[in-house]
């Protein structure tokens, strides 16, 4: 363990064991390296895979013309560059960009580059070459922190996680017989499926491309060649006697008898082409072209470079990795190998392990979508090549680009995987980025997939998070990626271990300090070191004199760090990364606990091969944010992980005081926080803008986003964390953004908490807060609104934003300029006007007297009406920004828009009763109650809590993890320090229990300076010396070296000095005895068991029992009481049924369902009942009476017939039923039949939704 300077801020106390050896890498790293394979020629994919396959494209008779696409490139030139590393490429795509990111935001456009491709055109009846650069539409562009601005607003485009291509053998039990037969499956990248069966007759079929079945042999036959001959029943026996070997079960045999038509290749070929094309004329030369059409041309089938090498590793064989098609030794191998799962002689394949599924990131998932598009366009190009003469053919006049820009800006826009960000704070957007899906086209759906699928598997061990994943429909089908996960060339994720390495050559320098692990000779067969010597610097030279060969030494774990993926990873043993190592990193144990594919086991390290490189790397990045991970059930463990993800950004944002080493990697590439690249000074500070100039005499400006709005409504805002003149060293912080704090994530607040049910007011998980949480403005977050009007053309004329709006006072328009917009700095609320707007409205004959002022007045007396943007009900604030856009200045609006303005509204919600809060253990719950300070539970030493939480709430749930942080946290709080502790690897309950007795030592000595502030500083000298004097080593006692003796120590003092027993003679046994006897039979808490005695702020009282009190680290979530609150008088009304709508955003009304009835009718509360039915519901005359009546202080007359009613009776007539209404004296009622045009309407509206014309 060890101990960090306490007063510096940017230090924390490790309780880490496990070295950190493998930096945390790049966390969006599996965004931008896709989106490079992309656009980067030089990696060989992506577009130029593309544009090789197309080209080139020959017209229908093969002999007129051919289109190449040589190269392409973005910006100006149809030629991209070689780039020298992965920065020079995205410096090179940034600045071709047509707008900047902020221009994007501004302007409602998509941020991209133009896409330029080198067109030849050859036409064959002259050998001319036509060349062109042609614009193939803007390519999307990624920003720098992975996502893309699409529109005006920043996506994500999430990685997919899909079945591999290649082939899959399963073993079905036959119901009737009980027998385990194989079936297989060989799928493509791109053409017809292959699938393989085996019926309990022994008879072997295939199905292509899910057409009817076939036998096996007929499809061998089929394929046969000169150089390949299966045609004969004596061939196909040969072929596969050395497996099908099974005497009762004959399948080749049994197949073959079943082809009774079929004895040789052309009657193999035309009985394939019958079964696969049953109406067409079968003919050798057609059943010959569908076959190779089918498995052996490029174009139609591909089995892509990672089906290749999934069916060649699968199968055994030596095919090489460009051959894309089916070889005719596959089908052999893959008939084979279902005889042989058949004989049991070889095992199924598992299809949900991460060897058999791989990732699409976003730049494989837009190939494919450019695929679609240039095969359309293809089909364009080769209509026009048929009908175009060679003298005007040109490139630009054959290609059509816009099947491309349609199919790219078709995947952006609506694709399942191109998603609207998640932003609510940093962690959401890095999550967002991380996450792998298993849903959208080529996937599952969410009702096909069944529990298998869903499932945690072995072999998302350090690949995928066992913990983070949705709680609803999407379970196990949407995940995270691990920590240190990466993604290969194949799409597979690889983790990273350390290797064990047993032997190494005579003359390595690691040789040295090792131990060797048998007698190592001469060539006279004299011993040079026996096994078991610690090699020496003398060992080592004569070690190296000897002829050159391998030496076995003592296992010993190396820094050399292998990528695995989980299919590689089957074949090795793999011990954890918490194994105990020794100096020379040598297993200290006989026995190492180990993994060896989905076995957990206890092997001698002899036999291991790798190590675990951190215990983190099973958990994702928001998992590893979790301090005690290890003590909370999974199930709480998964909340807090997406809890996390909704924590709300505060305007006081504050690190957590337990951390888990993981805040400063997450903020660094959220994209939030500003790091300096190099040494450095700080020449400018300012609110917008920090500029700093290097060492080596360059200058770098870094602007600074100020109160933006983020996607989900929260505020963007970064603050710079530097002042003029200082000098900063590489990886320094220069800013802070929304949730972070000091390069950190700060998601929410250290509170301090107490455990204790409080008069039933944090009754199930409700939470009971002070009210110097608000005051303080602790919780306190500010929330960006956008507000948008339209000027458009309309058939009576043009819309027009102004302040002159007929019928409006004064009072309404004091906020607006001379345009009619608001202006910034003004408080607005409910109704308020934002922007002034009329349009025109419909004309009626005009009377003499509107003549009169038409002509007088001109078109100033022409009518129309207000459709001013105001402020929605319930919503209130401040305007921060407007923007206007108007067409003649060179905006992008929609058709038919002349002027657009956008008015931004903040507003500063502090927390209120109704708020949801949490913790990062999944410990949620809503605000009940704020209480005054002075009414809040207080300390012996005055100081009132700052929030209850249930004790119920922890037992049941089984997190624990959160009282091992507010124990750890009362007592870094105490003792001035921030602990680090890691997951799987943080403070056990002895370094808890030590830091407790300290923080008491420190508090009993009077060695806390309380500061005005709330940051408290310790006298360690003065706690010292006061154990000096009482005859302990108060050294010894401060040393992180010793544990236990701090804890020892205090329970010593604790007896003597507050229970008045001479502890002095007593062992450490019996003091543990006689201290939880005392907790038990009195009630005293002892200082380690991290329980206080409260007192009651309203009586003064002591509360009967000792409570756990502590600091905890408690967010406020996104689910915002102000956001959902929501009344209504009269509104809005369904045209059909004339029933209240539902819902906040419409205004609607609460609806009172069939159960709610029930409840009524139960109490036999007949006029409520009748009254809910009717008048608050769609009796359409009843509630307009009853409105005015209500108005007029009047009785309320009786109620008259729902509308849902009329419609029912109108259904029952349309089906032809003669329905009548009749009344109590059996006269029909005719009132029904009148039509709704006639009934009055509910013309007011009680929250200011007057009804205009």
């Amino acid at each position: 363990m060890t101990l960090a300077i306490s007063h510096n801020p940017g230090m924390r106390k490790s309780y880490a064991k496990i070295p950190h050896l493998l930096e945390t890498p790049n966390l969006i790293q599996i965004q931008q390296e896709s989106y490079r394979w992309v656009c980067d020629p030089s990696l060989g994919g992506g577009l130029k895979e593309l544009f090789d396959e197309v080209s080139p494209i020959k017209d229908f008779t093969g002999n007129r013309y051919e289109l190449h696409f040589p190269s392409y490139g973005f910006g100006g030139s149809a030629e991209m560059p070689q780039f020298e590393d992965e920065g020079s490429f995205w410096e090179y795509m940034w600045a071709a960009a047509k707008y900047s990111e902020q221009e994007c935001y501004e302007r409602d456009v998509t941020y991209a580059v133009p896409l330029k491709v080198k067109v030849q055109l050859v036409i064959k009846e002259t050998g001319e070459i036509k060349e062109q650069d042609l614009f193939m539409g803007d390519f999307p562009l990624m920003t720098t922190k992975g996502t893309f601005i699409i529109n005006g607003a920043q996506r994500v485009v999430v990685s997919q996680l899909v079945r591999s291509p290649g082939v899959y053998f399963t073993l079905d039990e036959d119901p009737a017989t009980g027998r385990k037969l194989c079936s297989a499956k060989l799928i493509p990248n791109r053409g017809a499926w292959l699938e393989f069966e085996t019926s309990n007759h022994d008879l072997i079929t295939v199905k292509v491309d899910r057409k009817r079945k076939i036998p096996a042999t007929t499809l061998i036959r089929a394929i046969s060649d000169a150089e390949h001959s299966y045609g004969t029943d004596e061939e196909l026996m040969a072929l596969f006697a050395d497996v099908d070997t099974n005497p009762d079960h004959p399948y080749i045999m049994s197949t073959i008898e079943r082809e009774t038509t079929v004895k040789s290749v052309e009657e193999a070929l035309i009985d394939l082409y019958k079964r696969l094309r049953p109406g067409d004329p079968p003919t050798l030369e057609n059943a010959r072209g569908l076959i190779n059409a089918l498995f052996f041309n490029p174009r139609r089938y591909d089995l892509g470079k990672v089906g290749r090498y999934k069916l060649s590793k699968r199968l055994g064989l030596g095919q090489p990795s460009t051959q894309k098609i089916l070889a005719k030794e596959d089908m052999v191998a893959i008939l084979r190998q279902v005889i042989m799962l058949n004989n049991g002689l070889d095992e199924p394949d598992d299809i949900d392990h991460l060897g058999n599924r791989r990732v699409r990131a976003v730049g494989e998932l837009l190939q494919n979508q450019i695929r679609i598009g240039l095969l359309r366009m293809e089909r364009v190009v080769r209509e026009r090549m048929s009908l175009l003469p060679a003298d005007t053919a040109t490139p630009s006049t054959l290609v059509n680009s816009r099947p491309v820009v349609a199919a790219i800006r078709e995947f952006f826009g609506s694709s399942q995987l191109s998603q609207f960000m998640d932003q609510t704070n940093p962690l959401a957007e890095l999550t967002h980025k991380r996450r792998l899906s298993a849903l959208g086209p080529g996937g599952l759906s969410r009702e096909r997939a069944g529990f298998d699928v869903r499932d945690v598997h072995f072999s998302h061990y350090g690949r995928i998070c066992p913990i983070e994943t949705p709680e609803g429909p999407n379970i196990g089908l949407i995940g995270s990626l691990a920590t240190y996960a990466r993604v290969n060339e194949y799409g597979f994720i690889e983790t990273p271990y350390r290797r064990v390495i047993r032997e190494l050559s005579n003359n390595s320098p690691d040789l040295l300090g090792k131990t060797v692990a048998e007698d190592v000779t001469n060539a006279a067969r004299q011993v040079v070191a026996e096994a078991g010597t610690v090699i020496t610097a003398d060992i080592a030279r004569r070690l190296s004199r000897l002829a050159r060969r391998q030496i076995k030494i003592k296992p010993f774990v190396s820094q050399e760090i292998n990528y695995l993926s989980a299919d590689e990873e089957e074949n090795y043993i793999i011990a954890q990364a918490n194994t105990l190592l020794d100096e020379n990193s040598e297993f200290i144990e006989g026995k190492v606990e180990v993994r060896h594919g989905k076995k957990f086991l206890l092997e001698s390290p002899d036999k291991v091969s790798f190590m675990d490189v951190s215990p983190r790397q099973i958990v994702s990045v928001t998992t590893s944010l979790i301090p005690f991970l290890e003590h909370d059930d999974a199930n709480r463990a998964l909340m807090g992980s997406n809890m996390q993800r909704q924590a709300v950004p505060l305007i006081l944002p504050q690190s957590p005081l337990i951390a888990t080493g993981m805040e400063r990697e997450a903020a660094r590439d959220s994209g939030q926080v500003f790091f300096v690249p190099s040494d450095g000074e700080v020449t400018s500070v300012s609110a917008s803008e920090i500029v700093v100039r290097y060492d080596e005499g360059r200058e770098q400006s870094f602007p600074l986003t100020k109160f933006t709005r983020s996607n989900q409504g929260t505020c963007i805002n970064q603050r710079p964390v530097v002042s003029k003149g200082d000098r900063v060293r590489r990886g320094q912080v220069l800013a802070d953004g929304s949730s972070t704090e000091g390069g950190e994530l700060a998601l929410g607040q250290n509170v301090l908490c107490a455990f204790v049910s409080w008069e039933g007011y944090n009754f199930e998980d409700a939470i009971v807060i002070s009210e110097s949480l608000v005051r303080e403005d602790r919780f306190t977050s500010i929330h960006i609104e956008k507000y948008e009007v339209e000027a458009r053309d309309t058939k009576l004329g043009p819309e027009e934003i102004t302040r002159d709006i007929p019928n409006i006072g004064e009072e309404s328009l004091r906020h607006l300029d001379e345009f009619g917009i608001i202006r910034v700095g003004a408080e607005v609320g409910s109704g308020d006007i934002l922007v002034g707007k009329i349009t025109p409205k419909g004309e009626r004959g005009l009377t003499a007297e509107e003549k009169l002022l038409r002509a007088i007045f001109g078109e100033k007396a022409r009518e129309v009406k207000d459709t001013s943007l105001r402020v929605p009900h319930g919503e209130y604030g401040k305007v921060i920004d407007v923007s206007v856009l108007v067409r003649d200045d060179d905006h992008d609006l929609p058709p038919g828009v002349n002027q657009m303005v956008r008015v931004f509204v903040a507003q500063m919600r502090k927390i209120c009763e109704g708020d949801k809060m949490a913790g990062r253990h999944g410990n949620k719950g809503v605000i009940a109650r704020i209480m005054p300070a002075e009414d809040m539970p207080f300390l012996p030493d005055g100081r009132p809590v700052d929030i209850i939480l249930s004790p119920l709430g922890v037992p049941s749930r089984m997190n624990i993890g959160q009282l091992q942080e507010t124990h750890l946290g009362w007592a870094a709080k105490t003792l001035g320090f921030k602990a680090l502790s890691p997951v799987f690897d943080g403070a056990d309950d002895a370094s808890i229990e030590d830091a407790l007795a300290r923080a008491w030592i420190a508090r009993k000595a009077g060695a806390i300076v309380w500061g005005h502030n709330g940051e408290d500083t310790i006298q360690l000298e003065k706690a010292k010396s006061w154990l000096d004097e009482r005859g302990y080593d108060g050294e010894k006692v401060f040393s992180e070296e010793v544990i236990g003796e701090a804890r020892q120590t205090s329970l010593r003092l604790w007896l003597e000095e507050e229970v008045g027993i001479d502890a002095s003679a007593l062992s450490a046994e019996e003091v543990n005895r006689v201290v939880e006897d005392l907790y038990r039979e009195k009630g005293m808490s002892p200082p380690t068991f991290g329980k206080t005695l409260l007192y009651d702020g309203r009586s003064g009282e002591p509360l009967d029992q000792p409570v756990t009190v502590g600091y905890m680290y408690m967010m406020k979530l996104i689910h915002l009481v102000e956001d959902k609150i929501h009344a209504r008088s009269t509104g809005p009304y369904s045209l059909i049924t004339q029933q209240p709508l539902g819902g906040k955003a419409q205004f609607g009304g609460q609806r009172f369902g069939e159960m709610e009835v029930w409840a009524l009718e139960a109490y036999g509360a007949a006029h409520n009942l009748q009254e809910m039915l009717t008048v608050k519901s769609d009796d359409v005359v009843g509630r307009v009476k009853t409105y005015e009546a209500i108005v007029n202080g009047e009785d309320i007359v009786a109620t008259g017939v729902p509308e849902s009613f009329k419609v029912l009776v109108k259904e029952l007539q349309s089906l032809g039923l003669a329905i009548e209404v009749l009344n109590e004296d059996e006269e029909r009622v005719t009132y029904l039949m009148e039509s709704a045009a006639e009934a009055p309407r509910l013309g007011i509206n009680l929250a200011g939704f007057e009804e205009r014309e």
